[in-house]
């Protein structure tokens, strides 16, 4: 997969990444799901390649969908250094339970029905007037939520930049994702400048692991803190500081759609909003996420619109809204022969 052109972010920059799509088979029906490689999860192909073996082997070959779901959570404890894979397996589990039962995710899922819906679009760590020529299209096509990717060397170039998108664009929301960039006083400094420019919510602007400086931004500035890596699982989600104002769901890291439904209940009953985000990926992967829209505050789910090509279509977004797919299941399909 390429993208249309390199993302950068604090940590790293990105042109393209490799996807395995897996598929599985019973009964004459074909679920569907994806893994992308990453470097920061330590996954490259023949590392999803072995662990999709070890998956294959231990959940046994025949065995039908329904038995395989009950067995996710297993699997997710066995694979847990790999769990945007046992994503892609359950992904692969529940769109064919859907595809058999003849009813589209989100209704197996209990979830609530959706026509279309609001995506961000991001825009990475670039010159400031890049990013207000690119926020200005974005507005244009339909967007009304833009991500700003932080963590320059110098903050002063991201406020700048955060100036010019918001410029540019005078109407979207504005998020902001430093990705764990900067220390507890820089987070607090650039935010409090920031704030005047009406930002709607900033993810994870410490690094992950320290949740006393999660703690210390969410008190002083006055914008809503979502963490993210810090909220990778269900088991992260306990050790959180109070006072945040949302988490950031991902199915590739939190191991699928159970495991995400369990963390949309916790934050239910902690009273805090839900982010669904995404990696860089085609459709198959952001429209399992989509169909737990109906649980979310904000959808980051832009993978699929980075890419010069995506296979599978029947998504959109290119406006700003994603659509619900025609069809069963995950509803999208490939465009060629798997």
């Amino acid at each position: 997969m390429t993208l249309t052109e390199p993302l950068r972010i604090s940590r790293a920059a990105m042109s393209a990444r490799d996807a395995v799509w897996v598929t599985l088979s019973h009964k004459g029906i074909d679920g569907c799901g994806e893994v992308v490689t990453s470097p920061r999860l330590g996954l490259d192909v023949a590392a999803i390649e072995n662990a999709l073996a070890e998956a294959a082997q231990w959940l046994g070959a025949g065995s039908h969908p329904a038995t395989l779901r009950k067995r996710l959570p297993e699997l997710r404890t066995r694979l847990r250094h790999a769990l945007p894979v046992v994503a892609a397996v359950d992904s692969a589990v529940h769109d064919w339970l859907a595809l058999d039962a003849g009813l589209p995710l989100c209704e197996l899922l209990g979830m609530p029905a959706w026509e279309r819906v609001p995506t961000a679009y991001t825009i990475g760590i670039v010159p400031p007037p890049d990013a207000a020529r690119t926020a200005k299209q974005l507005a244009d096509k339909g967007f009304a939520t833009i991500k700003v990717k932080l963590g320059a060397a110098d903050p002063a170039a991201d406020i700048a930049r955060v100036g010019a998108i918001r410029e540019a664009a005078p109407e979207v929301e504005l998020l902001l994702d430093p990705n764990g960039a900067w220390d507890a006083g820089t987070a607090v400094a650039v935010l409090t400048r920031l704030a005047g420019f009406g930002i709607a919510a900033v993810e994870q602007p410490v690094p992950a692991g320290h949740p006393e400086q999660l703690a210390a931004v969410a008190e002083s500035v006055p914008i809503p803190v979502i963490a993210d890596e810090d909220a990778g699982s269900r088991a992260d989600l306990d050790a959180l500081p109070a006072g945040l104002g949302g988490i950031n769901i991902k199915l590739a890291e939190c191991g699928g759609l159970d495991a995400a439904l369990s963390m949309i209940e916790w934050a239910r009953a902690a009273d805090v909003a839900v982010m669904l985000g995404c990696q860089v990926s085609t459709s198959l992967s952001i429209a399992a996420a989509a169909h737990l829209s109906g649980a979310a505050r904000w959808l980051d789910l832009d993978g699929h619109l980075l890419l010069t090509d995506d296979p599978w279509p029947g998504l959109g977004g290119a406006d700003g809204w994603l659509r619900h797919p025609v069809h069963a299941g995950l509803g999208v399909r490939y465009r060629g022969a798997l």
